[in-house]
């Protein structure tokens, strides 16, 4: 076994290829990660599932596996291991197993990643916060009273406290974003189709999701990508503009000079805190050092009607999550969180109009995100509208709670849209993150890249978006910033 320090000096590259060469073997670096795991999972709470490491079955490819002996962890949503419970972060699938394997677990276990662990994520992935009843809250290792966002929460925390080099996650409005930025890492959102759903699953909320890692270094992301590209026999369409040599050769590339434009306006959240705009600015400012042209701009689409949008769907989405939970658990209603049910009741008491009417919705936003893109490169924003919030910090009051279950006992779904917790759940779910649903509902590509903490040491991330299928152009760009400001060797302190 590593010492912990010598084995969180190297990333999944690095490993790799150590592996490769001879420096060290599967077994110690897993020996290491599950002692490291040991260490910090009773007070962080990032895995909540041990798994029995599975077996690559392909042909050796040439060249060898490329993460041949990595220890890696996945999201327990929606990245079903064949036989191994996928909970979804729900006291209702928690002990049902997966019948088969989805097409990205595949892939990265063939990339001879070592699979031991599942991690924490909120009840369906339905928050920006990983607080599931069924486990509990996971916590951010730079301030454990703080959350390390969500829904790819367990799997930041993991990466940021040194547990695996860079973990699974998934993004359907923020989810590999929004963690990143809170727990100082690099995440990227691909652009719609470049990686492939399935089997059970084509397009989750109407193609809008995506998986992916968070990482510590721009090139573990890169060559995960590479890993994770392209369609499978059951994929809707093929993915265009892959680079011809791999996204992983993208890295260090020049991007050329660029026009990017920067804003932190936001219909949703009037007021965002100091340092997310700090954060904006510091981002900016480099890249203007790095001799790019970088100009104020309004925020280049109607963000309130998009987050309607958003909200609409993915509401609907809920009530047919819960649906499907309850006929595969054989459960009722009662096995679900309180806020769960409430989105479920809302995405019922949705018309089949207004649900077309949302995801038609997404066309005006591409329209205009086009337009903006048109005359400039990225969109630059914070990545949240705040620090990490503390844990518990969106809890319900308890005469609000009683009102909801009163509700919920009515079976009053479409009650429920005329009160005022529709509106406290917006500000709970979206406030703090209202820059991420964007690239979601129009397909762009997104990535948050940790330029910035607070004085009190909380890590807030800058978001960058560009056209579609420009992921090579913003691995590039990040690879400039992680030079130009490394975060490498920022670690938290626990």
């Amino acid at each position: 076994m590593w010492p912990v320090q010598d084995y969180r000096d190297h990333d999944a590259v690095s490993l790799a290829e150590l592996v490769r060469t001879g420096g060290t073997t599967p077994a110690e670096l897993l020996a290491t990660a599950r002692a490291r795991l040991a260490e910090v999972n009773p007070v962080l709470n990032v895995v909540v599932r041990d798994v029995h490491p599975p077996a690559a079955t392909g042909p050796e490819p040439e060249g060898g596996r490329p993460f041949a002996g990595v220890p890696f962890l996945l999201k327990d949503l929606h990245q079903d291991l064949a036989g191994v419970p996928t909970s979804n972060g729900s006291r209702s699938l928690r002990d049902v197993p997966a019948a088969e394997t989805a097409t990205t677990v595949e892939r990265w276990v063939e990339a001879g990643l070592v699979v031991f662990g599942k991690t924490n994520t909120p009840e369906f992935g339905a928050k920006a916060l990983t607080e599931p009843h069924v486990f509990g809250p996971a916590r951010n290792p730079w301030d454990t009273d703080h959350t390390p966002g969500g829904s790819s929460g367990g799997s930041a925390a993991a990466v940021a406290a040194g547990v695996v080099p860079c973990a699974a996650a998934s993004d359907g409005g923020g989810s590999i974003r929004i963690p990143a930025s809170a727990c100082g890492l690099f995440g990227l959102k691909p652009s719609r189709g470049t990686l492939p759903h399935g089997p059970a699953h084509g397009e989750p909320i109407g193609g809008t999701t995506t998986d992916g890692v968070v990482s510590r270094s721009v090139r573990d992301s890169a060559a995960m990508l590479d890993v994770l590209a392209g369609p499978s026999d059951t994929s809707a369409y093929l993915p265009g503009a892959l680079p011809e040599g791999g996204f992983a050769a993208e890295v260090g590339q020049d991007p050329g000079r660029l026009r990017i434009g920067v804003t932190w306006a936001s219909s949703i959240n009037a007021d965002p805190h100091p340092e997310a705009i700090a954060a904006a600015r510091r981002a900016a400012d480099l890249l203007s050092d790095l001799g790019h042209e970088v100009v104020e701009v309004p925020m280049p689409v109607d963000d309130a009607r998009l987050a309607k949008d958003f909200l609409t769907t993915w509401f609907v989405h809920c009530a047919a999550s819960v649906a499907e939970a309850m006929e595969a658990a054989g459960v009722g209603e009662d096995h679900f969180e309180p806020d769960t049910r409430v989105m479920a009741a809302l995405g019922r008491a949705t018309t089949a109009l207004d649900y077309v009417r949302a995801v038609e919705g997404r066309h005006e936003h591409v329209r205009r995100l086009a337009a903006f893109h048109a005359d400039h490169d990225l969109l630059l924003t914070p990545t949240t509208a705040t620090p990490p919030p503390r844990i518990g910090a969106f809890d319900l009051p308890a005469p609000v709670a009683l009102v909801q279950r009163a509700l919920l006992t009515a079976k009053a779904g479409s009650v429920l849209r005329f009160t005022p917790l529709v509106d406290q759940m917006i500000s709970q779910n979206l406030g703090w993150v209202p820059y991420t649903q964007l690239a979601n509902l129009t397909g762009r590509p997104a990535m948050s890249v940790p330029l910035h903490w607070t004085p009190e040491g909380l890590p807030i991330g800058s978001q960058l978006v560009g056209r579609l299928g420009s992921d090579g152009l913003l691995l590039r760009v990040a690879a400039q910033l992680e030079q130009a400001a490394p975060w490498w060797d920022r670690r938290p302190p626990l």
